[in-house]
C-alpha cells in the first residue's frame, strides 16, 4: 500500500533576496512538517511550481494545473501536482516590482506563457496579482481531483474545514497495483474512485502516446524512439507544460520493456537551463519561450511539439531500426493512425469504419512497439549466462552470440542498444529466472512464430495489434463500469470574482493530529504484503536470424561440409597426400560459418576419442585449418568459433624429445584472443555449465554441456535457467546451513574457473618465441587496458602499445615492453572484473592476484624448452628451392630466401575469371643476382601440378619497393613481405616465410637498393660483366663548387683527349697541343668578343686536310659514328678535302663540336648551313637551352626539305644574365645581338634550301595559328574524326599549303604531287608556347612560328606510374572487370600522350612532304624533341624501317644527340631522386602503334621493339648507359670496339647481340615485310585507333621475360612423332596457358615452323644447316621469278607471286575488327616514286579489280563500275578523293574512303538524280586537272561536284551514270 499523497505544500510569491525585479517562490506552509522516514521532502520544489519564473500579473488569470516529475537519489519518481491561482498582491510584494517599467513587465508576463497584456500597460499604481500554488507531492499519479477540491472549497467558500481535508489526504492509502478499485472521500462530501493498474511493470500512458504521434508524425516519433534507445539527448519544446509532461510520458511508455535510466525532467524550470549542457543523455521538456537558449546546443535533438518538427544536428547520427523491422513498423503505424489510407484509392470505398477512441489508439500504438521489441529481442533468454544462483541470481548476457545468431553483427542500432544502460537494467531485472511475468514475457516467448507468419498479411498484423491493445487498455482500466466520481468543481469564471480573503493559513496542529492518529492505527494493523505470483519465466523458441540472408559465395552446401569432414578424417588416418589435395578446398570452404562449426565439432570428436597427440604433419594440418577458421573471427567471436576451438587448442599437441608442444602456441596471431569481452563471455559460459552441474541429478549430469546459444539437444534436458528457477523457488524452504553450503559451493566453483582461465589466457597470450613478442603486441597491444574491459570500444587490446617498439610511440619504461608484465596486467584486470561481478570473496581474489604472476612465469619457462625443440624439428617438407638459370657472367648476390609469391591484380595467373589454373600463390625462393631479381617456385595449389613458376626482372628496372604485411597463403599467418614493382611491367608481391628472419629480409632490401642505385655507372652489370677490360678512371671529383666555364671546358677537353689517346693503342703516339683558346668562350677579361672569334676563324674552319694530327685522329673516330654514316647516306655534306665541291652543297659537316666544347650533349660532327662560320655557332648556341642550337638531322629525298632539331629558346632574362656574366660588351645590348645572331642563323638555314616560290603572295600559317591555335590552345585538342593529318579544317594540308587529297591509298600512300599548292613558308619552327614569345617573326615571312603545347617529362613520369598501376595493380580488384582496367588506363593519360606525339609527328611529315622545312625545338631538346624527330624520320624514310636503319636512327637521334638515358632511367645513386621517366619507351610505343597499322612496312618484328623496351632499362648492355657521347668517350666506351678481342666476350652492345641472334633465329624479323618504295606513312592517331601494347600486359610465368634469349628454353618438341611400331602418328596434345607458356614458342607461326623443320631435316641428313635468312631470301627470290614471264601475271599467279607491277605478294594480315578478326586482303597496285601518270595508275587499278570475282567481298557482285573521283564536301568543306562504286543492281552510287575500305562512307540514290552536267572548278579544287574533267550531279536534295583524274575518265563516268538512269 502507498499513501495517496506524501506532502501538501502551499507556495507563494516572495521578493527576490538580491532585490532584482523578479520574485521567487516561498513555501508558506507544508504538511506534515516532519519528513516521512521512508520519503524525505524533495528540495527545490518552489522552482517547479512556476517553471518560467515567479512574476506579478496585472490581471487575474484562470487557475492552471500541471504535474512536474522529480527523480530522487534512488531513482524513485515523485509526481508534483501544481495548481496555481492568482490573488491580489500585498503592498510589500508590489513594492519589489515597482522598479521595473511597464513594458518590461509586459514581456515578463508574455514569457511566462500567461495572457497577453494590452499595449497600454496600466500605471504602476494599478492593482497587481501574485501567483500562489498548491502542491501535492505523491509517488502515485492520481492527485488532480484532490487539488481541485481544495481550490473549490477555498473559492466557493464552502463550509468545510480545509485542515480535515488535507489531513485525510495525507493519511489515505491506496494499493500500488493489482487492479484493485478504491473509493475514498476526503470529508468534503466528495467521492473519488482510484483504479490501480493490473501489473505495475507495464507503464500507464493514458493518451500520451497517441498525442505524441498526432503532434510529431510517424517518422519523427520513430527517430526520437531510436534516439532515446541509443542514448542521445532529446529535448521537447512546447508552450504548454501539460503537453511537455505528456510527451515525455509517451516516449517513456514506447521504450517498454526497457527502462530509461538517464536524466528525465519533463518540465525544466528556467533557472536550471544550464542542465541542458550536461554530457550525459537526457529526456527534458522546456517551455518554448526559451527556444533561443537551446539554439547553441550542438548535440541535442530538439522536438518542437507545437510546430510538429524534430531537428537532428549534423553531428548526431541516429542509427535506424534494422530492416525489415523499420519498414514493417512504419507501415503498421500508418495503418493504426490512418486506417483510411488503405481505402483512399478504392473506387467504391466501404462505409467509413469508426476510428478508435484516442485512448484505444494510444494502446494500439504501444502494441506496435511492444511487438517490435518482441521481434528484436526474440530468443534473448538463450544468451543469458547464469553465473550465480544463490544468495541472489547473477545473470550476464552474451551479446556477441546474440548478434551473431540474429545475423545482425553489422547492425549499428542493435549494437548500441545492447551496449546501453537500459539494456543492462533489462537483463538484471528480466534475466532473473524465477519472478512474476507480464505481457512482454508472454509475447517474446510464445507469439514470435505467429508474428513471423503474419509478416505479409497486414490484416492479421492489425488484428494482433488490436488484441495486444485490448490487454494494455485493460491493464489501465480494469473495471469499465466505474461508479461516478463526485468531486466539487469551482463555478465558471470563479477566478474573476472578488474573493473576500486570500487562501487562509491553516492550523498545523490540527493536520498533524490527524496524521498522528492515522499512523497509530497503522502500527496496530498487520503489514500489507503484496502477494506476487512468481513463476519460471518461459524461454520461448531458440532464436533465428532476423532476415534469412544467403552468405553470398559461401553458401555452405552439404558437399562442402563433406569435404571438411573427409579432410579431417584423412589427416587423422595419416593419409597425408589425400589431405593435401583437399586442403585448398577446405581452406576456401572455411570462409563459411557452417564449415567452421563443422570443423570444431569434428575435431572435438577426435579429442573425445583420445586422438589429440599428433605427429608433425598432422599437427601442421590441424593448426593450418584452425588458423584459417580464426582469421575471419572478429574480436567479438559472434559465431562462437573461437569459443569452440578454445578447448581444442589446449588439447591437440605433438611430442618432441622431452617436451610437448600444444596447438595454442601456433594460433596466437588472432585478434580474438586479446579481446576482454571474448574471455568474459567464455568464462561466464563455462561457469554456467559448472553451476548447472552442481544442481543436476548425477544421471542428468552425463548430458554433454550445452553450447552457448544452441538449443538443448533433447526436449527433457533442462537448461541452466530452468535449474536456476527451480533453485530460487526452493531457496526460502532451505535451512540456514544448507543455504550457506550452497553459496560456498557456487563461490568456489567460480573461483576454480577463474584459476583455470588465468592459465588459459597465459597460454594464448604468451608467444612461443620471445623475439616475436613484438609481433604479438602489434596485433594485441597488451599494454594499456585500464579503460578497456567494460566498454565495447576496446579494439582488440587498446592499441596504445601497438608501436611500442617504434621510436615515436613514447613508451620508454621497460616494464611495458616486457611481455610477461603486459600479460599479467591483462589477466589481473580480467580476474578483477569477473570475480567482483560473480561475488568471489576478497580473500580468494587476493590469492588469485598472487597466483597470476607465478602462472605466467611458469608458462614462460615451459615455452622456452618447447621453442628450443620446435626449432630443431625438420621443416614440414617444404618444396626444395629451384635454382634459377643465370646468364654467363651473372652472379648470385643473395641466395634464395624462402618466400611466397602472391597474386597481384593480374588475375590470369591466379586463375581468375578467365579460368585456368591458380599458378599463384606460389611457394619458392627469391634470388638476387648482379643483374636480376628472380623468383622461382611452384604453385601452392596441389591441383596445378608440378609447374615451375618464374618471375624476374632486371634490378635496374626496379621503380618502387615497399614493405607490406600479408597473409601467407598456406598457414594464413601474417608475415612481413615486400612488394617490388619494375618498369618492365613485372611485380613481385612476396611474403617471407617464417624461417626468413627480419634481418635477412632487411639485408635483401639493402643489397637490392645497392645494386639498383650503384654509386657510379661503372658498378652496373654491363660493366662488371666482362670485367677483364681496363677499369675506367675513377669518377671525376668536383674540386670547387662553381668552376668557371673556361676551366670546366679546358678540363673537359683534356679528359676527352686522354681517353681517346688511351683507347687507340695501335696509332703512333702524339702530344696533345694546347687547346687553350679554341672552340670555347674567350677569356673573361677580353672585351671585344667578336674580334677574338674572328681571329680564330681560319684555323677553326679548315677542312680536314689542314687539321693537326691530333684533330685528324679525333675526326677519324667521329666519322665512323652512326650520325656521320647517315649524313653521307642522305647526301647532307661531306668532309672531303676539296673546298670547291663543298661550297656548292647547301650544308656542310662542321667539326666545331669535335671536342664537345660548344655543346656537351651533341655529337662531335654537326650539319650546319654552308654559309655559317664556326665561330658564329658559338654565339648562336647561347640562345638555346643547353647550348643545343638548330642543326640538320634529316633531308627529304623527294622534296629536299630538311628537318632540324634544337633545344628550346632561353628566356630573355636568362640569356642576358648568362652573357653579362661572361663578357659584357660595352657597345650593344647582349640580348639584341644574340637574337640577331639567331635570326642570321635561321636566315642561313632558309637560304640553303631550294626555293619553291618567291616571297610574294605567300599563304602562311600565321592566319591559321591565330584562328585555330588561339581558340584551341594546343594541337592536341584539335580533334578530327579520321587521320590526324587533317587537324581542324585540315590543318595539315593548310600547313602544307594544299588541300587534303584522297587519304593515302591502301596504307597511307602519298597523294599525287601534282595537286600541291605553292603557298607556304620555307621554314616552320615548332616550339613550346611559352618559349616562342622571345622570337621575332621573320619580316619576310620566310619562317613561321608554330607554338604548340606539349607535355613535359614529369607528366610522362606521372602518366607512366599510373599506366604501371593499371597494367600491374598491386592488389586484386574488388570486382575484376575489363571496365576497371580501361578506366585506370584512361586515367593514366598514356594513350593521350602517344596520340599527341603521333599527331605532331604526322603534322611535321605533312610539312616536310610538301617542301617546307621544319625546326623542332621543344623543352631542352633531348626528350620530346627526340621523340618527334625520330618518329618523323621513321614515317618519312623507309630506310629507318629496316633493322639496320632503325639501329642507325636510335644511335643517331637518341644516343649521339644526347637523350639522357642514365638520368631518365635513374641509373645511379645520384639519379635516384629524379625517378624513372620512360621517354624512349614512349617512342617505342609510338613505333609499335605505327607497326600495327602498317604491318608490311617494317623489316623488324614487334618482338624487336619489346626487346629494346626491355633492355634499354635492364643495364645488361652498355648501349643505353650514360647521357651523351661526351660521357661515353670520357668513360672510354665509344671506341672500345676497335681494340682487339681475345676469344668470346659477352656482348657489350645491344646491336651486336641483335646481330648475333638474328643469324641464329628469325625472332626479330617480320615475314610480312613488303615495303612500298618511298612510302610515307600517315598513321591514324586518335586514341580510339591506338591499342595497348601487349608488352605492358603479357607475361610468361614458365620462364620469366623472354628477352634474355639464352635463358629461354629451346623450342618445344614437335607435336607429332612416329611411334616406334610404325603405326599412325600419335597426337601429343599440349595445353597452352596464356600467362604461363610463351605462346609464340608453343605455337610458332607457319613460316618459323617451316624454317625450324628445314633446319631439323638438314641436321638429320647430316648436311650443314643453312642460315634461316638465306633460306628465306631464296624462297622470296624464287617467288618473284615465278611471276616474271608475263608482265601482268594472271589473276591466279597473282595469288602466289609478286609480279613486278604489283606492290606486294598478297598482303594477308589479320586485323582486329569491331566484331572478331576480319581477314583483309590488301591488293594494291604499285606506284613508283610518284612519277606514274594517273592513267597508268588507273590501268593498274582496273587490272586488280578483276580479282574481285575470286574474293566475294560484301558487295562485289553489285559493282558495275568503280574508280577514284574527287568530291567537293558540303558547304565550307574541302575536296576529297574517294573511291566510287556505281551499282546498277541497287541503283546507287556509293563511295568509300579508299580502295579496300569495306565500310561505305555515303550513298547517292540514283532515283533522286535529276541531271548530270559538266561542272566548273571551285575554290580549293585540284589545280593540275583539266577543267573538262569536272562534272556535277544534281539530285532533289543538293548538287554534288565531282572531278575525275582526267577528261576521258570523266566522260566515262558521266556516260555510265546516264546509262544507269536511262535503264531505270
Amino acid at each position: 500500500m502507498a499513501r495517496l499523497a506524501d506532502y501538501f505544500v502551499l507556495v507563494a510569491f516572495g521578493p527576490h533576496p538580491r532585490g532584482s525585479g523578479e520574485g521567487q517562490g516561498q513555501i508558506l506552509q507544508r504538511f506534515p512538517e516532519k519528513d516521512w522516514e521512508d520519503n524525505p521532502f524533495p528540495q527545490g520544489i518552489e522552482l517547479f511550481c512556476q517553471p518560467s519564473g515567479w512574476q506579478l500579473c496585472p490581471e487575474r488569470n484562470p487557475p492552471t494545473f500541471f504535474v512536474a516529475v522529480l527523480t530522487d537519489i534512488n531513482s524513485e519518481r515523485h509526481y508534483c501536482a501544481c495548481l496555481t491561482f492568482w490573488e491580489p498582491a500585498e503592498p510589500s510584494q508590489q513594492e519589489t516590482t515597482r522598479v521595473e517599467d511597464a513594458t518590461e513587465r509586459e514581456e515578463e508576463g508574455d514569457e511566462g506563457g500567461q495572457t497577453h497584456l494590452s499595449p497600454t500597460a496600466p500605471a504602476p499604481s494599478a492593482q497587481l496579482f501574485a501567483p500562489k500554488t498548491l502542491v501535492l507531492v505523491s509517488r502515485l499519479d492520481h492527485t488532480e481531483n484532490s487539488l481541485g477540491l481544495i481550490y473549490a472549497i477555498h473559492v466557493e467558500g464552502l463550509n468545510v474545514c480545509l485542515e480535515n481535508v488535507i489531513g485525510n489526504l495525507l493519511t489515505c492509502t491506496v494499493p500500488l497495483a493489482g487492479g484493485s478499485q478504491r473509493t475514498i472521500s476526503l470529508g468534503a462530501g466528495d467521492r473519488q474512485v482510484i483504479q490501480t493498474p493490473l501489473a505495475d511493470s507495464l507503464p500507464v500512458s493514458r493518451c500520451s502516446v497517441a498525442l505524441l504521434f498526432r503532434q510529431l508524425g510517424i517518422t519523427n516519433v520513430l527517430s526520437l524512439f531510436c534516439a532515446a534507445l541509443t542514448e542521445h539527448k532529446v529535448l521537447f519544446l512546447s508552450r504548454s507544460y501539460q503537453r511537455l509532461a505528456d510527451a515525455c510520458r509517451g516516449l517513456l511508455a514506447l521504450l517498454f520493456p526497457l527502462r530509461y535510466s538517464f536524466t528525465y525532467v519533463p518540465i525544466l524550470p528556467a533557472q536550471l537551463l544550464e542542465v541542458l549542457s550536461t554530457p550525459t543523455p537526457f529526456i527534458i521538456g522546456v517551455n518554448a519561450a526559451f527556444q533561443a537558449e537551446t539554439q547553441e546546443l550542438l548535440d541535442v535533438i530538439v522536438a518542437d511539439l507545437d510546430g510538429g518538427t524534430v531537428t537532428i544536428p549534423e553531428c548526431v547520427h541516429i542509427p535506424p531500426l534494422p530492416e525489415p523491422l523499420q519498414s514493417q513498423t512504419h507501415s503498421v503505424l500508418s495503418m493504426v493512425l490512418d486506417p483510411e489510407l488503405e481505402l483512399a484509392d478504392l473506387a467504391f470505398p466501404p462505409p467509413t469504419t469508426s476510428t478508435s477512441s484516442l485512448k484505444m489508439q494510444d494502446k494500439e500504438l504501444r502494441a506496435v512497439f511492444l511487438r517490435l521489441f518482441a521481434q528484436l529481442l526474440q530468443g534473448y533468454r538463450w544468451c543469458l549466462h547464469v553465473v550465480r544462483i544463490h544468495p541472489e541470481p547473477v545473470i550476464r548476457f552474451h551479446k556477441a552470440a546474440f548478434l551473431g545468431q540474429r545475423g545482425l553483427v553489422e547492425d549499428d542500432f542493435l549494437m548500441k542498444v545492447l551496449e546501453g544502460m537500459a539494456f543492462a537494467g533489462f537483463v538484471s531485472e528480466r534475466g532473473v529466472p524465477y519472478r512474476p511475468t507480464d505481457l512482454f514475457d508472454e509475447l517474446v516467448a510464445h507469439e514470435v512464430a505467429r508474428m513471423r507468419a503474419d509478416e505479409n498479411h497486414p490484416q492479421r498484423v492489425l488484428r494482433h495489434v488490436q488484441e495486444l491493445a485490448e490487454q494494455l487498455y485493460k491493464n489501465e482500466n480494469p473495471y469499465p463500469a466505474v461508479a461516478m466520481h463526485k468531486v466539487q468543481r469551482p463555478g465558471e469564471s470563479s477566478h474573476l470574482r472578488r474573493v473576500p480573503r486570500p487562501f487562509p493559513r491553516l492550523d498545523e496542529g490540527t493536520v498533524q493530529w490527524i496524521v498522528d492518529q492515522a499512523a497509530a492505527k497503522m502500527q496496530g494493523a498487520p503489514p500489507a504484503v503484496k502477494a506476487e505470483r512468481r513463476t519460471t519465466v518461459p524461454s520461448g523458441p531458440p532464436m533465428t536470424a532476423i532476415l534469412e540472408r544467403c552468405s553470398g559465395l559461401h553458401v555452405n552446401s552439404a558437399r562442402r561440409l563433406e569435404v571438411v569432414r573427409n579432410c579431417i578424417s584423412y589427416v587423422f588416418e595419416g593419409k597425408m597426400l589425400e589431405a593435401k589435395k583437399l586442403l585448398p578446398a577446405v581452406l576456401r570452404a572455411l570462409k563459411g560459418r557452417a564449415a567452421r562449426r563443422c570443423l570444431a565439432q569434428e575435431l572435438h570428436l577426435h579429442v573425445q576419442q583420445n586422438r589429440a597427440v599428433l605427429d608433425h604433419q598432422q599437427f601442421d594440418f590441424v593448426v593450418r585449418m584452425m588458423n584459417c577458421c580464426l582469421q575471419d573471427c572478429t574480436s567479438l567471436d559472434e559465431h562462437g568459433i573461437a569459443a569452440a576451438l578454445l578447448p581444442l587448442v589446449t588439447a591437440f599437441c605433438r611430442l618432441s624429445p622431452g617436451v610437448t608442444q600444444f596447438a595454442y602456441s601456433c594460433v596466437q596471431e588472432h585478434v580474438v584472443w586479446s579481446t576482454p569481452q571474448f574471455w568474459e563471455a567464455m568464462f561466464y559460459g563455462d561457469v554456467q555449465t559448472h553451476i548447472r552441474a552442481l544442481y543436476l541429478e548425477p544421471t542428468e549430469d552425463l548430458a554433454p554441456a550445452q553450447e552457448v546459444g544452441e538449443a538443448p539437444s533433447q526436449e527433457d534436458e533442462r537448461s541452466a535457467l530452468d535449474v536456476a528457477s527451480e533453485q530460487r523457488r526452493l531457496w526460502p524452504t532451505l535451512s540456514r546451513e544448507k543455504q550457506q553450503e550452497l553459496v560456498q559451493k557456487e563461490e568456489s566453483t567460480v573461483f576454480s574457473q577463474a584459476i583455470h582461465y588465468a592459465n588459459r589466457m597465459s597460454y594464448l597470450l604468451l608467444p612461443l618465441d620471445s623475439s616475436k613478442s613484438r609481433l604479438l603486441r602489434e596485433r594485441a597491444g597488451l599494454g594499456d587496458l585500464e579503460s578497456a574491459s567494460n566498454s565495447l570500444v576496446t579494439n582488440s587490446m587498446a592499441g596504445s602499445v601497438a608501436e611500442s617498439y617504434d621510436t615515436e610511440s613514447g613508451f620508454e619504461d621497460a616494464e611495458t615492453c616486457d611481455v610477461a608484465g603486459a600479460v599479467v596486467r591483462f589477466i589481473n584486470r580480467f580476474v578483477d572484473k569477473v570475480c567482483t561481478e560473480s561475488g568471489v570473496t576478497s580473500d580468494h581474489l587476493k590469492g588469485l592476484h598472487v597466483m597470476v604472476p607465478d602462472i605466467v612465469q611458469m608458462h614462460i619457462e615451459t615455452l622456452e624448452a618447447v621453442q628450443r625443440e620446435s626449432r630443431r624439428l625438420p621443416p614440414i617438407q617444404k618444396p626444395k628451392l629451384l635454382r634459377p638459370r643465370l646468364l654467363p657472367g651473372e652472379e648470385c648476390v643473395l641466395d634464395g630466401l624462402r618466400v611466397y609469391l602472391l597474386p597481384d591484380g593480374r588475375e590470369e595467373g591466379a586463375g581468375g575469371s578467365a579460368g585456368g589454373p591458380a599458378l599463384l600463390p606460389a611457394e619458392g625462393a627469391v634470388f638476387l643476382t648482379t643483374y636480376r631479381v628472380i623468383f622461382t617456385g611452384m604453385p601452392t595449389d596441389p591441383l596445378v601440378g608440378e609447374q615451375v613458376v618464374v618471375r624476374s626482372f632486371p634490378v635496374a628496372a626496379l621503380t618502387k619497393e615497399k614493405r607490406i604485411s600479408v597473409q601467407t597463403p598456406v598457414d594464413q599467418l601474417l608475415q612481413d613481405g615486400l612488394q617490388l614493382r619494375s618498369c618492365t611491367f613485372q611485380l613481385l608481391k612476396m611474403a617471407f616465410d617464417e624461417e626468413v628472419g627480419s634481418d635477412s629480409a632487411e639485408l635483401f632490401r639493402k643489397q637490392l637498393h645497392k645494386l639498383r642505385y650503384p654509386p657510379d655507372i661503372r658498378a652496373t652489370f654491363a660493366f662488371t660483366l666482362g670485367s677483364a677490360h681496363t677499369p675506367g678512371r675513377p669518377p671525376r671529383v668536383t674540386k670547387d663548387k662553381g668552376p668557371s666555364l673556361r676551366t670546366l671546358s679546358r678540363n673537359l677537353v683534356k679528359n676527352a683527349k686522354k681517353t681517346i689517346g688511351r683507347q687507340h693503342v695501335t696509332r703512333k703516339k702524339y702530344n696533345p697541343p694546347s687547346w687553350e683558346h679554341r672552340g670555347q668562350p674567350p677569356p673573361e677579361d677580353q672585351e671585344d668578343e667578336i674580334s677574338v672569334s674572328e681571329e680564330l676563324e681560319p684555323s677553326t674552319l679548315t677542312p680536314s686536310s689542314a687539321l693537326k694530327p691530333s684533330d685528324r685522329m679525333t675526326m677519324s673516330s667521329l666519322v665512323e659514328r652512326a650520325c656521320c654514316r647517315d649524313y653521307q647516306r642522305l647526301g647532307l655534306g661531306t668532309l672531303s678535302s676539296s673546298l670547291s665541291r663543298a661550297k656548292s652543297e647547301p650544308f656542310r659537316i662542321s667539326p666545331v663540336n669535335r671536342m664537345y666544347a660548344i655543346c656537351r650533349s651533341y655529337p662531335g660532327l654537326l650539319i650546319v648551313p654552308q654559309s655559317v662560320q664556326d665561330n658564329a655557332l658559338q654565339r648562336v648556341s647561347r640562345c638555346y637551352r643547353q647550348n643545343r642550337f638548330p642543326v640538320v638531322c634529316w633531308r627529304s629525298g623527294r622534296s629536299k626539305a630538311v628537318l632540324l632539331r634544337s633545344g628550346g629558346l632561353h628566356g630573355k632574362g636568362v640569356v642576358g644574365l648568362f652573357k653579362a656574366q661572361n663578357a659584357p660588351s660595352p657597345g650593344q645590348s647582349q640580348a639584341d645581338s644574340s637574337s640577331l645572331e639567331q635570326e642570321k642563323y635561321l636566315q642561313a638555314v632558309v637560304s640553303s634550301m631550294p626555293r619553291y616560290a618567291d616571297a610574294s603572295g605567300r599563304n602562311t600559317l600565321s592566319g591559321f595559328s591565330s584562328a585555330h591555335m588561339g581558340s584551341h590552345g594546343k594541337w592536341g585538342s584539335v580533334r578530327t574524326s579520321g587521320r590526324s593529318s587533317g587537324l581542324g579544317t585540315d590543318v595539315g594540308s593548310r600547313l602544307a599549303g594544299r588541300d587534303a587529297l584522297a587519304p593515302p591509298q591502301a596504307n597511307g600512300g602519298p597523294p599525287d604531287p601534282g595537286f600541291l599548292r605553292p603557298q607556304r613558308a620555307a621554314l616552320y619552327i615548332l616550339g613550346d608556347k611559352a618559349q616562342l614569345k622571345g622570337v621575332r617573326s621573320d619580316p619576310l615571312q620566310q619562317w613561321e612560328l608554330v607554338p604548340i603545347e606539349v607535355f613535359e617529362a614529369r607528366q610522362v613520369k606521372a602518366s607512366f606510374k599510373k599506366l604501371l598501376k593499371a597494367c600491374v595493380p598491386g592488389c586484386p580488384a574488388a570486382e575484376p572487370s575489363p571496365a576497371s582496367f580501361l578506366r585506370s588506363l584512361e586515367d593514366s593519360e598514356w594513350l593521350i600522350q602517344i596520340h599527341k606525339l603521333l599527331q605532331v609527328s604526322v603534322l611535321v611529315v605533312e610539312l616536310l612532304d610538301s617542301g617546307s622545312s621544319v625546326l623542332v625545338g621543344l623543352e631542352d631538346g633531348w626528350d620530346i624533341t627526340t621523340q618527334v624527330v625520330s618518329l618523323v624520320q621513321l614515317l618519312s624514310d623507309p630506310f629507318y624501317r629496316t633493322l639496320e636503319g632503325f639501329r642507325l636512327l636510335v644511335e643517331k637521334e637518341w644516343l649521339s644527340f644526347g637523350h639522357r638515358f642514365s638520368h631518365r632511367g635513374a641509373h645511379t645513386l645520384a639519379g635516384q631522386s629524379s625517378g624513372f621517366t620512360p621517354v624512349f619507351l614512349q617512342f617505342l610505343d609510338c613505333v609499335h602503334q605505327v607497326h600495327l597499322q602498317f604491318p608490311m612496312e617494317f623489316e623488324f618484328s614487334q618482338f624487336y621493339l619489346k626487346f629494346l623496351g626491355y633492355h634499354h632499362v635492364s643495364r645488361r648492355f652498355r648501349t643505353f648507359l650514360l647521357d651523351s657521347d661526351y660521357e661515353r668517350i670520357e668513360l672510354g666506351l665509344l671506341y672500345e670496339e676497335k681494340g682487339e678481342r681475345r676469344g668470346q666476350v659477352p656482348c657489350r652492345s645491344v646491336w651486336e647481340y641483335v646481330d648475333r641472334l638474328s643469324k641464329r633465329t628469325p625472332v626479330f624479323h617480320n615475314y610480312m615485310y613488303a615495303p612500298e618504295d618511298a612510302e610515307v606513312l600517315r598513321p591514324y592517331s586518335n586514341v580510339s585507333n591506338l591499342k595497348v601494347w601487349d608488352f605492358y600486359t603479357e607475361e610468361t610465368l614458365a620462364e620469366g621475360p623472354p628477352y634474355d634469349w639464352e635463358l629461354a628454353q629451346g623450342p618445344p618438341e614437335p607435336p607429332e612423332e612416329e611411334r616406334s611400331d610404325g603405326g599412325a602418328p600419335q597426337s601429343r596434345r599440349r595445353v597452352v596457358w596464356p600467362c604461363y607458356d610463351s605462346c609464340p614458342r608453343a605455337q610458332p607461326d607457319a613460316i618459323s615452323r617451316l624454317l625450324e623443320e628445314l633446319q631439323r631435316l638438314e641436321t638429320e641428313l647430316g648436311q650443314p644447316a643453312e642460315r634461316w635468312k638465306d633460306t628465306w631470301d631464296r624462297v622470296k627470290a624464287a617467288q618473284r621469278l615465278e611471276g616474271r614471264p608475263d608482265g601482268r601475271g594472271t589473276p591466279s599467279s597473282l595469288l602466289v607471286s609478286t609480279a613486278p607491277h604489283h606492290r606486294r605478294s598478297l598482303g594477308v594480315y589479320l586485323q582486329e575488327g569491331p566484331v572478331g578478326s576480319t581477314l583483309s586482303l590488301s591488293l594494291d597496285s604499285d606506284q613508283s616514286s610518284g612519277s606514274t601518270t594517273s592513267g597508268s595508275r588507273q590501268a593498274a587499278r582496273r587490272s586488280t579489280s578483276t580479282l574481285y570475282s575470286q574474293f566475294q567481298t560484301a558487295e562485289s557482285e553489285n559493282r558495275s563500275y568503280e574508280g577514284t573521283l574527287y568530291k567537293k564536301g558540303a558547304f565550307m568543306k574541302p575536296w576529297k578523293a574517294r573511291w566510287f562504286v556505281l551499282d546498277k543492281t541497287k541503283h546507287q552510287l556509293r563511295y568509300y574512303d579508299h580502295r579496300v575500305d569495306t565500310e561505305c562512307k555515303g550513298v547517292i540514290d540514283l532515283a533522286e538524280v535529276e541531271a548530270v552536267a559538266p561542272g566548273t572548278p571551285t575554290m580549293g579544287a585540284p589545280k593540275t586537272v583539266d577543267e573538262k574533267a569536272f562534272f556535277d550531279v544534281k539530285t532533289t536534295r543538293r548538287v554534288y561536284n565531282f572531278c575525275a583524274q582526267d577528261v576521258p575518265s570523266a566522260q566515262q563516268w558521266v556516260d555510265r551514270i546516264q546509262s544507269c538512269l536511262s535503264d531505270a
